[in-house]
């Protein structure tokens, strides 16, 4: 039976006249901005005591699940557990209160930091030089363009302003390039779900830019004909983007570098086991060949003799972020790549490859898979079948999954796959996981055809129902209303 009790919003929750004082008093002189830009009444901020919010925010956190509450296995997000070691390095003083404005001779040691970091993270990728300044992976998808782009326009070469995506990409590529002024060219996968070579061979030419790739794809495979792939774009005068979403299944064991492409952001946030979202902000840093670091963003940390300061690439597009990044989001990346050193790095990529084949075969007798064979550190079903039988869909099997205390995985994604459901268990997950993920996706199966009733309406154990998605994406209440 489904608790009823919906949460009351902090507005909600506000008493007029009730407080509780949790800064300290200003030590400093009190600066205001002239009275013009005041506001001419107090922000509507709610009215609560302490307690109030405490367990306000503790309601919230027993309704929400992530990588710690169980298993979470969000397909091309690498929803992967966060070591705790990463979260104190993170803490130590000289990190955690470093300020971006302090004389860089002040903070040597934050600065060796992103120098080493940039050294190990070029190493696995195969890069040569980095930055760290993107918040995020979509924010590091945008400044790889931006280098392609710069580099296309130092040449004269204005004409290129075509972007290839393969239909079997990562989502936010053709965002990406539109962002960037440029137009996507979509070509279709082969029979095999990865890049048709004769469809790219058509599409390349004179005004083509760039090729954005991920390698795995999104279906979970490596594309054995990558070399061949980087040559054609190359040929034709484009350079080629590595979306680094799916580095967790090649880390330490193939470079993206020397497949052939020229940049390549990272999602830190990933891979190399920092926090999503709101866990902590993420980071996707941009690493690429020579030919383009002379136009990475301002203030890059360098060694200059036996000190460290800051460098301005010769061409460089400027600043796409305050300051140098995410600071504390590299010392919890790189506390991952020392811990685990290049020996670990590799096992790690290994057994997330083994976890995503265990879990789909044992499975693959009952759900159809999209593409099979040997995956990689992911795997996509259809369930095109299975709802044509019983009336059930990708979504009703998400759904139900809630149930079960596991999060859906990426629901009708990518749109190659007809009723398609993504799974990337990743390496941090033990056998008995699976075992128990693969058991639960085997009595919905059954249920799906005994009584397919209850999956329609899941999930049923939560404390909120199936909202209206549609209503809810086309009227969204983003606002409170007083």
């Amino acid at each position: 039976m489904r608790d009823q009790k919906l949460q009351k919003l902090i507005f909600e929750k506000s008493r007029e006249g009730r407080g509780c004082s949790l800064l300290p008093a200003c030590d400093v002189p009190a600066a205001l901005p002239d009275q013009a830009l005041l506001r001419q009444a107090p922000p509507r901020l709610p009215q609560v005591a302490e307690i109030d919010i405490s367990r306000h925010y503790t309601e919230m956190q027993k309704r929400t699940h992530g990588v710690n509450d169980g298993f979470y296995p969000l397909g091309s997000c690498t929803m992967k557990y966060n070591p705790k070691l990463g979260e104190e390095m993170a803490a130590l003083p000289g990190f955690a209160g470093v300020h971006p404005l302090q004389p860089a001779g002040t903070a040597q040691g934050c600065l060796e930091l992103l120098c080493r970091a940039e050294q190990v993270l070029a190493e696995i990728t195969g890069m040569d030089a980095m930055t760290f300044q993107p918040a995020a992976g979509a924010h590091g998808e945008y400044l790889g363009l931006l280098l392609i782009k710069a580099y296309h326009q130092a040449r004269g070469d204005r004409a290129r302003n075509k972007i290839i995506v393969p239909d079997a990409a990562h989502g936010t590529n053709p965002a990406t390039a539109t962002m960037n002024g440029m137009q996507t060219v979509n070509i279709p996968s082969n029979e095999q779900g990865c890049v048709d070579l004769d469809k790219l061979r058509a599409a390349v030419g004179p005004d083509t830019a760039g090729l954005m790739l991920t390698n795995p794809n999104t279906l979970g495979l490596f594309d054995e004909n990558i070399a061949e792939i980087t040559r054609i774009v190359h040929e034709a005068g484009g350079l080629n983007y590595y979306d680094g979403a799916n580095l967790n299944a090649i880390m330490g064991i193939a470079r993206p570098g020397d497949m052939g492409f020229d940049v390549i952001h990272l999602n830190l946030h990933k891979s190399f086991a920092t926090p999503h979202g709101g866990g902590g902000p993420g980071s996707g840093a941009v690493g690429c060949k020579a030919l383009l670091a002379p136009f990475l963003p301002l203030d890059r940390p360098v060694q200059q003799g036996e000190a460290y300061g800051f460098e301005d690439p010769v061409q460089s597009i400027g600043r796409i972020k305050a300051f140098y990044g995410n600071f504390l989001v590299v010392v919890k990346a790189l506390s991952y790549v020392l811990t685990l050193g290049a020996e670990g790095i590799r096992e790690a990529a290994c057994n997330a490859v083994l976890n995503a084949n265990y879990l789909k075969n044992q499975i693959n007798d009952l759900y159809e898979v999209a593409f099979d064979g040997i995956c990689m550190h992911e795997f996509v079903l259809s369930l095109a079948e299975l709802k044509k039988r019983t009336g059930v869909s990708a979504k009703d099997v998400a759904k139900a999954l809630l149930d079960y205390d596991i999060h859906p995985p990426t629901m009708y994604f990518p749109l190659i796959v007809e009723e398609a459901l993504m799974f990337e268990p990743t390496e941090t997950e033990p056998r008995e996981m699976l075992d128990y993920a693969a058991q639960v996706l085997r009595e919905i199966h059954a249920q799906a055809f005994s009584d397919p009733a209850p999956l329609l309406n899941a999930p049923l154990t939560t404390p909120v129902a199936r909202p209206d998605e549609v209503l809810a994406a086309r009227s969204p209440r983003l606002t409170f209303e007083f």
